[in-house]
């Protein structure tokens, strides 16, 4: 006899519990009428991931339990149906002794039926690298003696990981000895490039390793700087894609599993690199937009490929009309730039405006003329110029309530090739961890594919001459950005190496890269980062980004 499962692959809100609980009940409802009888839902589903310091306090915690109890009362007239929740979940008692009242938290996931929360599971593996502090909140189910949960739905046994458990032989191992026939295992796992690939690997090797099918039901959804990509999946027994749903979208993805509880269903094919980054810079903007109350967005949109590239991005993010941009030309802008940009704004259809900050720039020069006598031209102009740009576009944001989005790349954010208060002025860094080298791929990945223009044409909305010409900040005569850094392609390299793998210089060097190159950029990230504290929050779209993976010290000598 087959049994129907889905995997609800839901966009939550970290703290909207009457929102999410609400979503919850009417996916549940909605699989109940295709005659489904177990839901899994994802890692905190519930609350939302990651909710950080909520998990302090007493008055969330309780707010939980009660949402929790609402979805259970909500579902007790669906005949059948069993719904696994993912939500946190505080007992009291300490660990050395029973006797003294201290809550321990755990990340845990729920059984509901016929009205009520029928078993608890709680998370064993909690991770602590990366984006995850997890030990900072909970405490492992296996530490506090939680044993394995598994339950029964008409007739199969179902064992309970969640997320990291997965990623480790001991969880499933005791599912399986517990009684386990298949393997649910809920998730809440950011994305990065490769992620998605490795995720179905390690899940594939988990499933071969206890012989058992696995299903894995992912979130999907924007939250901060993190983005989850969804793409749930069903293994069989041999680590065998049974069932994927799409990536950065909601999807009720139903498996069905025969007799011998084999399963079988739609599989989504995953999209290639480029498109997976793309999707992910778009939900995170979507979601960081929309979430957060933002009636739209505004640009500083300069004729160059970083501000033309976070153009097209929000423009597939939140629509034309959401999008304003606002040309600032100095006295350094060439006609290309502005010719270039009104091209782009005009193929988007966005609002465009040029507001010339000559004469401001005038008014600061002279205002500190009697400071500055005697005293050669510098960064000092260069930097006020990208500063007035901010201020204007602070003052837009302010007056209209529309987010500035930041056009800054990993490889500026990295090398401090950016100002504070000036071009780094803003609510939020959609390109933040995209290094230059990326941005041009994504910028000729976007050309290739078929968008339809404002004016009905389809075609590349990025015009040519903004991917083909050289970058330039055009903050003096004749300005390049390879005055000033090395090649992005060696940049980036070293970057790669030095940041995301953390290789060493002596190893960089090693590696074939010139001692200078890598001395020169190694020494700009560890002098930049007092700048990078004062960024704004960007999307994450590889294994170590700056922001919550990237916690070094202000001061510090070390050099190594």
């Amino acid at each position: 006899m087959s049994l129907k499962v889905a995997l609800a692959q839901i966009n939550v809100t970290v703290g909207d519990l009457a929102g999410n609980a609400g979503k919850i009940v009417e996916w549940a409802r909605r699989a109940h009428a295709e005659g489904v009888h177990l839901v899994l839902t994802p890692e905190l589903s519930l609350c939302g991931y990651p909710p950080e310091d909520l998990l302090l306090r007493p008055a969330f915690m309780q707010a939980c339990d009660d949402a929790l109890a609402g979805i259970a009362r909500a579902l007790a007239d669906c005949e059948g149906l069993h719904v696994v929740v993912g939500h946190p979940y505080q007992r009291e008692g300490d660990l050395r002794s029973r006797s003294l009242s201290v809550p321990r938290r755990f990340n845990a996931a729920s059984v509901l039926s016929k009205g009520q929360v029928l078993r608890t599971y709680c998370k064993r593996e909690l991770p602590n690298y990366q984006v995850f502090d997890e030990r900072r909140y909970f405490v492992s189910g296996r530490d506090a003696g939680e044993a394995p949960v598994v339950f029964e739905v008409d007739g199969r046994r179902f064992g309970l990981l969640i997320c990291e458990d997965a990623w480790f032989d001991e969880p499933a191992r005791a599912a399986k000895a517990a009684g386990a026939e298949l393997l649910c295992v809920m998730n809440a796992s950011p994305f990065h490039m490769g992620k998605v690939e490795e995720r179905e690997q390690r899940m594939a090797e988990r499933a071969r390793d206890v012989g058992l099918p696995l299903l894995y039901s992912h979130l999907v959804g924007g939250q901060d700087e993190v983005v989850f990509d969804g793409a749930s999946f069903a293994l069989d027994a041999e680590g065998q894609i049974a069932a994927r749903a799409p990536m950065f979208q909601e999807a009720l993805t139903t498996v069905d599993l025969d007799a011998f509880g084999r399963p079988r269903g739609a599989v989504t094919p995953l999209p290639e690199p480029e498109a997976q980054v793309w999707g992910a810079l778009v939900m995170g903007v979507r979601d960081y937009v929309g979430k957060n109350g933002f009636p739209g967005a505004i640009i500083g949109l300069s004729g160059g490929i970083d501000s033309a590239l976070v153009l097209a991005i929000a423009v597939d993010a939140l629509g034309a009309d959401k999008v304003r941009t606002v040309m600032m030309p100095s006295p350094y802008t060439a006609d290309i730039s502005w010719i270039d940009a009104r091209d782009m704004a005009e193929r988007l259809g966005v609002r465009y405006d040029e507001k010339s900050i000559v004469p401001m720039f005038e008014a600061f020069n002279a205002g500190l003329a009697s400071e500055f006598e005697g005293l050669a031209l510098d960064a000092t102009e260069e930097n006020i110029q990208a500063r007035i740009r901010g201020t204007l576009l602070m003052a837009l944001s302010n007056k209209f309530g529309s987010i500035v989005l930041t056009t800054g790349n990993k490889s500026e954010m990295a090398t401090g090739y950016c100002t504070l208060y000036g071009d780094m002025a803003g609510g939020f860094a959609v390109i933040k961890d995209v290094a230059k080298t990326l941005v041009f791929r994504l910028a000729r990945w976007k050309n290739e594919q078929p968008s339809r223009r404002a004016d009905g044409t389809v075609g590349p909305v990025i015009p040519e001459r903004i991917i083909t010409r050289p970058p330039s900040a055009e903050l003096r005569p004749d300005q390049k950005d390879q005055d000033s850094l090395p090649a992005y392609e060696v940049l980036d390299a070293i970057l790669a190496m030095y940041m995301e793998e953390d290789r060493s210089i002596a190893e960089i060097v090693a590696a074939g890269y010139s001692q200078a190159d890598v001395e020169r950029v190694t020494r700009l990230i560890k002098l930049n980062e007092y700048k990078r504290r004062q960024a704004p929050v960007g999307i994450r779209i590889t294994h170590r980004a700056f922001g919550r993976d990237w916690r070094y010290p202000i001061t510090s000598k070390f050099r190594a």
